[in-house]
């Protein structure tokens, strides 16, 4: 039985997060995890609704690792648009829906997440809407990888070099 998701147009520029001078199309040799899928199921393009949520994310992955913003210098945020009917999970009742809390930003709460994220692909979702763990009040989107690069729906627009620390967001949550 499918999951009780709605579809939403999602249409417009968002922003993914990369190594400095990376190549616009660039992506692993090794598929990671993530928050909504697991490397050995399928892999995915995460992207923010703002530069200001990509680096928030981008804090939130450093502090839970201890790392130095300093040490990860430069990087980039590539701006991508996007025009997909991806699955609605943005709000706290859609995400109640599917029997899922709010994501905070802990790896731990994951494996919950990632089963979600995992049957909407088996059902044939290009992706979902859900609201950032790092950044409350921000969106972000998972688009599932495992057939095309880049993904249908999806155009690499430019690339933006960040070569300081930025201020942490307001609202960020790590």
């Amino acid at each position: 039985m499918a999951l009780p998701v709605k579809a939403r147009l999602v249409d417009g520029v968002w922003i993914r997060h990369a190594p400095g001078h990376s190549d616009l199309l660039g992506r692993s040799a090794t598929p990671s995890d993530g928050r909504w899928q697991r490397a050995s199921v399928t892999s995915a393009l995460y992207l923010a609704d703002s530069s200001e949520t990509a680096t928030a994310e981008w804090y939130r992955s450093l502090a839970e690792r201890g790392f130095y913003p300093e040490d990860y210098l430069p990087f980039d945020h590539h701006r991508w648009r996007i025009g997909l009917e991806l699955a609605d999970l943005g709000s706290r009742e859609h995400l109640d829906q599917v029997g899922l809390s709010h994501p905070t930003p802990d790896r731990k709460s994951w494996p919950g997440f990632q089963n979600v994220g995992e049957r909407l692909f088996t059902d044939g979702w290009p992706g979902l809407l859900a609201p950032s763990a790092a950044r409350p009040g921000s969106l972000i989107v998972c688009i599932f990888t495992a057939a095309a690069w880049p993904p249908p729906g999806c155009e690499p627009i430019d690339t933006i070099l960040n070569d300081r620390v930025p201020p942490p967001p307001q609202g960020m949550t790590t």
